[in-house]
């Protein structure tokens, strides 16, 4: 089918099989995953929001209680937005050096935007500052995470690390760091020195491209 055929029978799966997903709108590339119905449901619970950050913020079981969608829908959109986190993620093969908070924002910022929960990672690197791994600590609510030094310098004295830079997010969507991540950022620091693992930063991730460094701004 030519591009003009496409368009004229409004047919997502054609564009975007003739390389024109850009033509799409997000209903579109919904109703391709989970069929017009369920692009429908979606629509009408995400009202106004961009569908792609407010699909990262539903839980699971509400997307499967969605007209048209189900438990297979709701599965297929969870796995390509679970690809979409791992394709803007740092690559296996070439390991990205941390040197700047925007570095971390490139390897974590697109991965954390959008989530309704409070994330904790620590990034472990190397003694170049190249990235080892990238460890979740922990889960926590919507505006706090729970995080005991032990359990963050666990995994990254078992993989070696000679420095951490540790990242959470903030579901508000505001990355100034609160009085509470500033107390915890201090305590890791100490920590660190005891165990000879250097707390590099701390950078907290908010909507679009805001993020904050606890070390750019004098808290650590």
């Amino acid at each position: 089918m030519t591009l003009r055929a496409a368009c004229l029978m409004n047919e997502p799966r054609e564009l975007l099989l003739s390389g024109h997903p850009d033509m799409l709108t997000d209903a579109a590339l919904l109703s391709v995953l989970v069929g017009e119905t369920g692009a429908l449901g979606v629509g009408r619970l995400v009202s106004e929001q961009p569908v792609a950050a407010a699909l990262w913020r539903m839980n699971p079981d509400d997307l499967v209680e969605l007209d048209g969608i189900g438990p297979a829908g709701a599965a297929r959109l969870l796995a390509c937005l679970e690809m979409s986190r791992r394709a803007s993620g740092p690559s296996t093969e070439v390991r990205p050096t941390i040197s700047t908070p925007e570095d971390v924002v490139a390897v974590c910022g697109s991965r954390l935007r959008g989530l309704d929960r409070e994330h904790f990672w620590t990034l472990a690197l190397n003694t170049k500052n190249r990235l080892m791994r990238i460890i979740e600590v922990s889960v926590g609510s919507l505006n706090a995470s729970i995080v005991h030094p032990r359990e963050l310098f666990k995994d990254a004295v078992r993989v070696s690390a000679a420095a951490v830079v540790v990242v959470h997010n903030h579901p508000s969507g505001d990355p100034t760091p609160s009085g509470a991540d500033i107390q915890l950022t201090r305590r890791l620091v100490k920590a660190g020195d005891v165990l000879g693992v250097d707390v590099l930063d701390h950078v907290v991730i908010g909507d679009g491209g805001a993020h904050a460094s606890m070390r750019d701004m004098g808290l650590m």
